[in-house]
């Protein structure tokens, strides 16, 4: 672990599993409550001079980005080894590191001047919050992890950061290299399980928890935080659906649907969970899909030329099973994939199921894999109304030849992000965020660094030149 500036072990570990080979990868420090302290502590303690200098912390970032630049090979190697993806994506996820703290430190905290006349002058400054508690998840751990620490650390504050027990090695790596650039104690990085992050929620140092996790975890978050009357961004779960309309070129589009969908296996919080497709060319479609979801190659993704990797860990390549076997039993037909690969490791085939109904589990509830239901609708308003009939709100997209009205219908979506002809999307300037159980506040873009901060309201007399004229 990384503890003010210090490389840390501890008495404790826990095995990491490679979930293509069933494996141990490595065994991770547990961190203890003593060595808690030790890190809040130590952000506590470097907030002090960190807050001060902007330009700093903005040449830090830049640091940042250099340092990892210079090892994103290996950094993708045991990225791959312990979450599964293929080396390729591996690869591109450590480049959206590099290019979000690039990115990140050409941005700026303003100060907005409500004010300014022979009366006095009122400005709106941004401050940073203290020490931030960041727990990440294990399906995009090291770009989920630098949306939290690059606009943190910009803004001023301090970080501990808690990833996934099922992914730490990268982050511990990351926090590792980045110990080169930041000085001791702005960026602690531990490892551990639930209690550790329960710990971490409630400790009276921390000001603010930005949290990427499940809809059962935000709200234990919500609720533990709430007696400190805690700062949250919490990035929740989805359930995302996708409505195709009849007058799209279904060859043209297969392809980017099924990527919406299958991306990282499934695993992806924004991905397409629930696809509606117009009834008249809802069987053309799922033909389309079906030929090349077993076109694509899913195995190790150390190996050349894997396009999927594995579901990263057995609970949930076991909750896939259980809900395709359930939409199974209910008389869903499985027009691709449907059962498990063969073998060691958490392989689980790019799976369409059609015949199925809105009240499935499969449909209903966040898959979070590789397993795509397929519903037909006769009219984008009922589509529309089928889509937002749910507690999620992550995102969702349109697809249809006509621009101006799929944009008319995006707006209609009850989510935070909606997209026409395209899906999982994101640009760094734009913020994420969901509506409904799916999150509370954003990240990226400048609403993403504004929500690390708080708002002083300074009051100044008038200008002396003022005084004097009047």
């Amino acid at each position: 672990m990384v503890i003010n500036g210090q490389i840390i072990r501890s008495d404790r570990t826990f095995d990491v599993i490679n979930p293509a080979t069933e494996t141990t990868v490595a065994a991770c420090p547990e961190c203890s409550s003593e060595q808690l302290e030790m890190a809040i502590g130590a952000a506590h303690q470097a907030f002090g001079d960190w807050q001060k200098n902007q330009a700093k912390r903005k040449k830090a970032l830049i640091g940042c980005a250099r340092a990892v630049k210079s090892q994103m090979r290996d950094l993708a190697e045991l990225l791959t080894r312990e979450q599964g993806k293929p080396r390729r994506n591996a690869l591109h996820e450590v480049s959206g590191v590099v290019h979000w703290f690039q990115q990140t430190a050409g941005m700026k905290t303003p100060v907005d001047v409500i004010q300014d006349d022979d009366h006095g002058k009122v400005e709106v400054r941004r401050k940073p919050l203290g020490v931030i508690g960041a727990i990440t998840p294990w399906n995009y751990p090291l770009i989920l992890a630098v949306w939290k620490i690059a606009p943190a650390l910009l803004a001023g504050n301090t970080i501990v950061l808690k990833p996934s027990p099922y992914t730490p090695l990268s982050t511990l790596k990351l926090g590792e290299i980045l110990q080169e650039v930041l000085p001791p104690g702005v960026l602690n990085v531990v490892s551990g399980g639930d209690e550790l992050g329960a710990q971490i929620v409630t400790h009276p140092d921390i000001r603010k928890i930005s949290l990427t996790g499940s809809i059962a975890t935000g709200k234990a978050v919500a609720a533990a935080s709430a007696s400190d009357l805690k700062r949250l961004v919490l990035e929740l779960g989805g359930n995302d659906a996708a409505i195709v309309l009849p007058d799209v070129d279904v060859k043209a589009i297969a392809e980017s649907l099924f990527w919406g969908a299958f991306e990282n296996s499934g695993q992806v919080c924004q991905a397409i969970k629930r696809l509606y497709v117009h009834e008249s060319i809802h069987e053309d479609l799922v033909t389309e899909l079906s030929a090349f979801a077993q076109s694509v190659k899913v195995g190790n993704g150390m190996e050349g030329g894997i396009q999927l990797g594995p579901i990263n860990n057995r609970p949930q390549f076991e909750r896939v099973i259980s809900l395709v076997d359930d939409a199974r039993s209910r008389g869903a037909k499985i027009a691709t994939g449907g059962s498990p690969i063969a073998g060691p490791g958490f392989f689980y085939p790019p799976t369409l199921v059609t015949d199925i109904t809105d009240d499935a589990p499969l449909v209903a509830e966040e898959q979070f894999g590789p397993a795509l239901p397929i519903l037909p609708f006769d009219n984008v308003e009922d589509a529309i109304a089928r889509a937002n009939a749910t507690h999620y709100g992550l995102s969702g997209s349109i697809w249809t030849q006509d621009i101006k009205r799929g944009a008319e219908w995006a707006s209609q979506l009850e989510c935070g992000t909606a997209w026409v002809n395209q899906h999982n999307t994101f640009h760094p300037d734009a913020p994420v965020g969901g509506v409904k159980w799916s999150g509370i506040g954003y990240q990226n873009g400048r609403w993403g660094l504004e929500a690390l901060c708080s708002l002083q309201t300074v009051h100044l007399p008038p200008h002396q030149d003022s005084v004097s004229s009047a």
